[in-house]
């Protein structure tokens, strides 16, 4: 595959519907700022009302759509408009799209976010201290050390969004299920889910 931009073109279905009740709600922040965790409380919300529902977490999009992608900028711009395209196939055809994914350069979040159109971007907002302090993996530590190369918010840039649709703090100021909630309340302001 190349690493250019995914266009859908061509042939019959290939349009958005215009009644679709699809859409995509992407999560982004830096690693282990709580998009896994908050996302599988959406998630199961969610799916208690009835909604059709698929989440791309990162780790696992590495594992089976992008294995082979590494992490110099060229290659996570790759990752993140193939986890784009699937989510706009998926929102177009009534699909609630969750991404949980890092996805660290603004300008490709937001190309992504013109190609779905309907589209809500969730940022976990953590400082990096705070993320270090909580990583039971060690993986700050190794970065800062300079063994792992790449490693976003350490060795590599983190962008964050300058209008996120919402905001969760996920430095203890709330907690994921707050967080969950809120994003559930945005998405009924927008109109894209009922208020129950």
């Amino acid at each position: 595959m190349t690493n250019e931009p995914i266009h859908l073109s061509g042939g019959a279905g290939t349009e958005p519907a215009r009644d679709s009740t699809g859409f995509t709600i992407w999560f982004t922040g830096m690693s282990g700022s709580g998009k896994s965790t908050v996302t599988a409380i959406l998630e199961r919300d969610l799916r208690a009302r009835g909604l059709k529902v698929e989440v791309l977490d990162g780790d696992v999009v590495r594992t089976h759509l992008t294995q082979g992608l590494g992490f110099s900028r060229e290659d996570r711009d790759t990752n993140i408009r193939r986890i784009g395209w699937v989510c706009e196939l998926l929102s177009r055809n009534d699909v609630i799209a969750i991404a949980a994914v890092i996805s660290p350069y603004r300008a490709t979040r937001d190309e992504v976010r013109q190609r779905i159109g309907r589209f809500v971007e969730v940022y976990m907002e953590a400082d990096v201290d705070v993320l270090a302090k909580r990583d039971v993996k060690g993986l700050y530590r190794k970065a800062a050390a300079g063994e792992i190369p790449h490693f976003t918010g350490v060795s590599d840039a983190y962008e964050p969004p300058l209008q996120p649709d919402v905001t969760c703090f996920s430095d203890g100021r709330e907690t994921p299920a707050r967080s969950a909630a809120r994003v559930l309340a945005r998405l009924e302001e927008l109109g894209y889910i009922s208020a129950e």
